[in-house]
């Protein structure tokens, strides 16, 4: 076989040089941060452009009865999209269908963080762990602590959770001065935070339970795990048995987004090829294009049907080097962030603010909210962190200091997404509108100020000049 590199191209610097770069990030986690951050700033634009059509007279009752439209994916008798026998309505399609592909994104972000990001190392993964239980904590502990006896009280969970786009979107205002650390601390820190959601979601906001579809669903997580064991590589596989157990668990009782994360437990991290058995395949397929054939290729407009079969094995071996896990996950990414929630803000968060008393949003249920966002995030991340690097369980996340890693716990904050939905799961029924309204309320305005502080903080808080680690990337 002829070599391949028919003139010598750039050489990239061997050795200690690049293996060795400090706190260097893999490219996938770079482009999951740039990602959320992105999808922060439709987020933002979703939540105002809610706000603004809930308070214009006149279409503000068109954009409340839209969400009232039934909802049909139907065979026969069949549907799809229905609860009990009824079918849903645009509002519970988002809620309990879509937001299922979200929790899914993130069951699939956690198994992969889990494997090989921040939280395949214990060292490693320590620091945010610790300092997503205490902001998950501290919160619901100053929120039951105003909330009880009264009402809300069952809302206790809705300041527990960090919104990673919001957040990120926030970090990223503020460029390369934030050190690419403190940037992983927060999304590993939130990404914890939705497995604490998760869990409960799952606990505490299931109904009665039925248990042969539960039964039925069980059966099929078996499958699809055994799947996994098995490396089935078919994502249709994943996908379509997916959608079976995600409607077993609408009608069984369990809330069907956990039916999303469960699914993603079970896809196959492991790729067909070995990245070695790649290289090798491209090399073989790659190595029937010889220098000397240049010039024909470049006069040709078409292939001949032995060079399409080789590029075509080049296709097929790019397919078999990315795992299920990760394909899926990249696939979703644009999906989740740019459509799915977005689209959860623009019809939940549009609150009719015109028959509120302005000071109700120091009161109830919102002041117990917006206490749990901004003062309970914040002292419950910073101090169970700044424990935990004082007894030297985890190093202090590189480049920062203790100012900018105060700013940064501010700005876990942010609640906002899986807040609004366990809002939406804590008052369900139509008695307790106002309650959920004034909760929607309370959430908009903590993340508001959690983020406007934390993003001040941070800027007077951090050098002027970009850190040393994005300067060398």
């Amino acid at each position: 076989m002829k070599d391949i590199d028919c003139e010598e191209g750039p050489q990239q610097p061997a050795g200690p040089e690049i293996n060795n770069m400090p706190h260097r990030v893999f490219f996938a986690a770079r482009k999951a941060i740039a990602s959320h951050a992105t999808g922060g700033n439709l987020l933002i634009l979703a939540t105002v452009l809610a706000l603004i059509v809930a308070n214009i007279p006149g279409i503000n009752q068109t954009y409340q009865q839209f969400w009232t439209q039934e909802v049909r994916l139907q065979i026969g008798n069949f549907n799809l999209f229905s609860h009990s026998g009824h079918s849903m309505d645009l509002l519970a399609f988002i809620n309990d269908a879509l937001m299922a592909v979200f929790f899914f994104s993130i069951g699939l972000e956690i198994k992969r963080e889990v494997l090989v990001g921040e939280l395949a190392s214990f060292r490693q993964a320590l620091l945010p762990i610790i300092g997503a239980c205490g902001g998950m904590i501290v919160p619901v502990v100053i929120f039951f602590s105003l909330a009880k006896g009264t009402d809300f009280s069952g809302g206790s969970a809705i300041p527990m959770a960090t919104d990673i786009a919001f957040s990120l979107g926030v970090l990223t205002m503020l460029g390369a001065r934030v050190p690419i650390s403190l940037k992983v601390f927060l999304t590993t820190l939130a990404v914890v935070d939705d497995l604490g959601g998760i869990i409960v979601i799952a606990a505490f906001y299931s109904g009665d339970l039925y248990l042969q579809l539960l039964v039925y669903a069980a059966i099929l997580l078996a499958i699809l795990y055994l799947g996994g064991l098995f490396q089935i590589q078919t994502k249709a596989f994943y996908l379509l048995l997916g959608v079976a157990v995600w409607f077993l668990f609408l009608n069984s009782g369990i809330h069907p987004t956990i039916a999303g994360v469960l699914v993603a437990f079970c896809v196959p991290a492991k790729p067909v090829y070995a990245p070695v058995k790649y290289i090798q395949k491209i090399r073989t397929a790659i190595g029937h294009f010889h220098c000397e054939d240049d010039e024909e290729l470049n006069r040709k407009s078409i292939l001949s049907a032995e060079q399409m079969n080789w590029l075509k094995e080049v296709e097929s071996s790019s397919d078999k080097v990315i795992s299920p896990l990760q394909e899926l996950e990249d696939s979703l990414h644009p999906l989740v962030n740019y459509f799915i929630v977005p689209l959860f803000a623009f019809a939940n968060a549009g609150i009719f603010l015109l028959n509120m008393d302005p000071a109700s949003v120091f009161e109830g249920v919102s002041l117990a909210i917006i206490c749990g966002l901004f003062f309970g995030k914040f002292l419950g991340i910073f101090s169970f962190s700044w424990l935990c690097i004082k007894l030297k369980l985890a190093p202090m996340p590189a480049r920062s200091t203790w100012n900018s890693f105060a700013a940064v716990s501010m700005l876990g904050g942010i609640g906002f997404t899986v807040s609004l939905f366990i809002a939406t799961l804590s008052f369900p029924d139509a008695s307790q509108a106002d309650l959920l309204n004034h909760a929607k309320l309370g959430i908009v305005v903590g993340s508001i100020i959690s983020g406007v502080v934390g993003y001040i903080w941070l800027h007077f808080a951090l050098p002027k000049a970009p850190a040393e680690d994005e300067e060398n990337e």
